[in-house]
């Protein structure tokens, strides 16, 4: 067994480029947080007007005095009134009320960006003959962050995410994140698929649908894609997944 690419990934990964988000100017009404945020994210503040831009978009912060707090960064999570981006990625909070602050968001059109705050699911059976196959087997876990529940397909809370840097043209998941999830079935692993944050738009309803952004692989306990201490999956049980290598071949 192999991984596998659905043709609609692979169409994307093919033709895919950064997309602007959002671009918004900002006049004598933001205010820059040094740790307020939930944990101690930083925040951008303002009364309203932030909405446009979403959570897994790269944001830029432009106009702070003397640019001690021009940054590009990640959105973590976003409202109209505040965004919240990773802690200590301001040099510290700042009044912008007498400026002009300029933000832009983007997103990207790398395999990372494209499965930004994704979802993983665990079947039984056998891995399905292609990635734009429907699903086969039972559903018997949902990966999420922390195993946090519920994942909701377009909100960005409890998805997962790869980290931001390869090596040997191999992705990991990322290493600041616990991939695990509470079974519902009891079975044996076969085979996992990821699915993009817009998951709903991606779960197969055909047989042959070439339209849904996904990839799957085999489970096993050693020489699978996804290996596994123990296959066996039990309903109220905990699964975690420790590590995922997902690698482009040379040819």
């Amino acid at each position: 067994m192999a991984f596998r690419l659905s043709t609609a990934l692979r169409n994307t990964l093919l033709e895919k480029e950064a997309v602007c988000g959002e671009v918004s100017i900002h006049v004598n009404t933001i205010t820059l947080g040094d740790g307020d945020g939930a944990g101690g994210n930083d925040t951008i503040n303002a009364a309203s007007g932030l909405s446009g831009h979403k959570p897994g978009d790269k944001i830029t912060i432009k106009g702070t005095n003397a640019g001690s707090n021009d940054v590009t960064v990640e959105i973590l999570l976003s409202s109209d009134s505040k965004i919240e981006i990773p802690a200590d990625s301001l040099s510290a909070s700042e009044d912008c009320t007498s400026l002009t602050i300029a933000l832009a968001s983007c997103r990207g059109g790398s395999f990372n960006d494209i499965f930004r705050n994704g979802v993983m699911r665990i079947f039984s059976g056998a891995q399905p003959a292609t990635a734009d196959d429907v699903e086969t087997g039972t559903l018997l876990v949902e990966i999420t962050e922390a195993g946090q529940i519920p994942f909701v397909s377009g909100a960005p809370e409890f998805g997962i995410n790869f980290g931001e840097t390869a090596t040997g043209a191999i992705l990991g998941k990322s290493a600041s994140e616990v991939w695990s999830g509470e079974a519902g079935a009891t079975a044996i692993a076969g085979y996992f698929r990821v699915y993009p944050n817009d998951v709903d738009n991606h779960v197969g309803d055909d047989a042959d649908s070439e339209t849904k952004v996904r990839f799957d692989g085999a489970i096993a306990t050693s020489g699978a894609q996804l290996n596994m201490s123990n296959t066996s999956i039990t309903s109220g049980a905990t699964t975690t997944i420790d590590s995922v290598a997902v690698t482009l071949p040379t040819a």
